[in-house]
């Protein structure tokens, strides 16, 4: 299967419990993680990152389903077109 790059938006409710888990898994597909962008609100008790991947279709489904199961995390994504 072709690696393609694209994009996955986490937004975190509740960071004390999440962000510890949703950390062990970012750090579980790192291979496939080209850039990474944290927005912490504390105030709010929310955080928003932002990956950047060089991913097959089943290799990002793998990561947004492990963190879309999560308690409190919300997963978008999406990969470029196949040439």
């Amino acid at each position: 299967m072709e690696k393609r790059l694209g994009f996955v938006g986490v937004i975190i409710h509740g960071r004390k419990n999440a962000a510890p888990l949703v950390n062990n898994i970012l750090t579980e597909y790192g291979e496939i993680i080209v850039g990474r962008m944290g927005i912490p609100q504390v105030k709010k008790e929310l955080s928003v990152i932002v990956l950047i991947v060089n991913a097959t279709t089943d290799e990002l489904g793998a990561l947004t389903g492990k963190l879309g199961k999560i308690a409190g995390v919300s997963v978008k994504s999406a990969l470029s077109k196949g040439v």
